[in-house]
């Protein structure tokens, strides 16, 4: 089950989603030819990926924001765009360009301190846009807690579009990634599920200034959760697709 789009109309060109989306997807592109090179992959982690015990020692910590821009593959990358692009808009347009960008880069950079005191001494690399993507799900949820979302369900042969509020969506990922965090070993590598534990909850107090800029518990008694301007409707916001059966 995942996000395909949201409800939620943006008021102004989200250029800054726009320039993140292009900067993870230039830079994949810049060594995806090079990931069967063993050699050349080490090093480049070496280099540019989190690597928790480097930073306990106080080494590298340039990582926590290069890290944001490496993806291990190109199902990781485009399951970090579409989150991005799905709710990464709304919040530049409530923020402003510059102050989402300096939001984004936080959230992420925190993410990856939050991974690092989890599994403090990991030689693991870390990468990806997921903490800071998880960030802006958590400053999402308190700002459009009802915005309505578009998911698509695949359940081996039975596929299904259906529209949730927010809150369900990023509620069920969100207890996904912290069961994950308690269930895993940071140190055997896998899921960061703490880094994306922890950018959510990270983007969700960075983003309460703004929401009690526009009215704290009044701003949600006004809106009742939901976007403060009119959803956008799809013709198709739900569909059915038939079951194939098996031969």
């Amino acid at each position: 089950m995942f996000p395909i789009r949201d409800h939620n109309p943006s008021g102004r060109t989200p250029y800054v989603v726009y320039l993140l989306m292009a900067a993870n997807i230039l830079i994949f592109l810049s060594y995806v030819g090079f990931m069967g090179n063993d050699q050349f992959m080490n090093r480049f982690y070496f280099d540019y990926a989190v690597i928790p015990a480097r930073i306990t020692d106080g080494f590298a910590l340039e990582t926590l924001l290069t890290s944001m821009f490496l993806h291990g593959g190109w199902m990781h990358l485009a399951g970090n765009m579409l989150f991005l692009w799905i709710f990464g808009d709304n919040l530049e347009d409530e923020m402003g360009h510059l102050p989402f960008l300096l939001f984004y880069l936080i959230a992420g950079i925190g993410a990856g301190l939050i991974h690092v005191v989890t599994a403090p001494e990991s030689v693991v690399p870390t990468i990806g846009a997921s903490g800071a993507i998880a960030g802006v799900m958590g400053g999402y949820l308190l700002l459009f807690p009802k915005a309505r979302v578009d998911v698509l369900l695949i359940l081996i042969v039975y596929f299904r579009v259906f529209t949730i509020p927010a809150f369900i969506m990023l509620g069920i990922w969100l207890g996904i990634q912290f069961v994950g965090s308690l269930a895993s070993n940071p140190d055997e590598g896998g899921v960061a599920y703490w880094a994306h534990t922890g950018g959510f909850v990270v983007g969700l107090i960075l983003c309460i200034p703004l929401w009690l800029k526009r009215g704290g518990p009044e701003y949600w008694s006004r809106t009742h959760g939901h976007p403060p301007h009119p959803e956008h409707k799809y013709k198709l916001s739900q569909s059915r697709i038939p079951r194939v059966p098996r031969k």
